[in-house]
């Protein structure tokens, strides 16, 4: 039985740099499109591209919905469903129009792999996030260990994404260079710095109080006065392992270079909520978080705006959309809220001409 298809690895080479090139898609999402045509070659045993044919997309449809995810056991998901199925239709719409294949199939074709209107509207629902409150935040950030130097890098890295709301990526590949303590900012340069959509942009510290800012000053502090670190090495080393005594690795203090992914940042924020018997939740979560803080403490419109471009946000409806819906139990709070009379202050006309007369002639606009 073949395993693949050389044919179809050319093309599929030419769409990758296509997405890549010229629809400048990042890496992460030319590896989804390759993983939804790697289950459909599975599934079509490796046929290629070239005899397509939209009862494939039908029968394949089916196939998927029956597939089992290893991570969960349990049925895919309307959501991958619907995402594997989109990467599916948007290459068969882009091989349509390519030299050798534009006589073997129509366009329309492609859109057999639609899903139907309801799992559609299934998959793409929003449904509320779950994200920790900032006495949670708190609560894990206490509790986490600060004997070894790795202890103290942890926590410092927990600290920052709470006083930043920088993404995990971000923190990542953050250099010492791009802390400010003078100014308490970091300015995430996408020259250096793995922001979303390559955007630059400064983030000053959110007021999630001076415990949070002291140990982020801490650990700068100890970077370049003791270490004698400079500005281009990272502000969150990664974990430097040896072979032990008993030939197993294990850590032994941190080495000069990044990490290469934000997976390690995870796991320390798994283990920070998890210490204090909480449930886990993300770096990113904690964005949610200040959300919710900025939303109860902005008390302008140009407030808010200045605390969403503080997230790098480029508009206010941005941190509306994606993480500033109402939670239900406040939703509740507040409808209940509004069946409770009112009280109305009145103010009489009378005072208020008082008031008005006085000024005027304090001001010496009439005598």
């Amino acid at each position: 039985m073949p395993n693949h298809s050389p044919k179809n690895e050319r093309i599929k080479r030419v769409y990758f740099t296509y997405l890549k090139e010229a629809k400048r898609h990042n890496e992460v999402t030319v590896d989804a499109v390759a993983k939804a045509l790697a289950r459909f070659e599975d599934y079509t045993k490796f046929r290629d591209f070239g005899a397509f044919h939209f009862e494939q997309a039908v029968a394949f449809k089916k196939h998927l919905a029956e597939q089992v995810s290893v991570v969960t056991g349990t049925k895919l998901s309307k959501a991958t469903l619907n995402a594997t199925l989109a990467h599916l239709k948007r290459f068969f719409l882009w091989l349509a129009g390519r030299p050798g294949y534009r006589s073997r199939f129509q366009y329309s074709d492609a859109d057999y792999f639609n899903l139907s209107d309801k799992d559609t509207r299934i998959a793409t629902a929003r449904r509320e996030k779950t994200f920790p409150t900032m006495e949670q935040v708190k609560h894990a950030l206490a509790g986490m260990p600060a004997g070894s130097e790795i202890e103290r890098r942890n926590r410092a890295l927990f600290a920052s994404i709470l006083l930043t709301g920088a993404r995990d990526s971000a923190v990542a590949s953050m250099k010492l260079k791009h802390v400010d303590l003078a100014a308490g900012s970091v300015f995430q340069d996408a020259r250096d710095v793995k922001t979303k959509f390559s955007k630059s942009f400064t983030t000053f510290f959110f007021p999630v109080g001076d415990e949070v800012r002291g140990i982020v000053a801490d650990w700068v502090t100890y970077l370049r006065e003791e270490k004698l670190w400079g500005n281009d090495d990272p502000l969150f080393p990664a974990t430097r392992t040896v072979v032990g005594s008993d030939h197993q690795f294990e850590a032994a203090g941190l080495k000069r270079t990044h990490w290469s992914s934000a997976a390690p940042i995870r796991t320390i924020f798994r283990g920070a909520f998890q210490a204090v018997g909480l449930p886990y939740f993300n770096p990113h979560s904690l964005r949610s978080t200040l959300v919710q803080l900025g939303e109860a403490t902005c008390r302008t419109p140009e407030e808010f705006k200045a605390w969403s471009q503080n997230l790098g946000h480029e508009g206010v409806m941005t941190t509306f959309y994606s993480y500033g819906q109402v939670c239900t139990r406040r939703q509740g709070e507040i409808i209940q809220g509004l069946a409770e009379p009112r009280r109305v202050t009145r103010v009489d006309a009378d005072d208020i001409a008082d008031v008005l007369l006085r000024r005027l002639r304090d001001s010496g606009a009439i005598e």
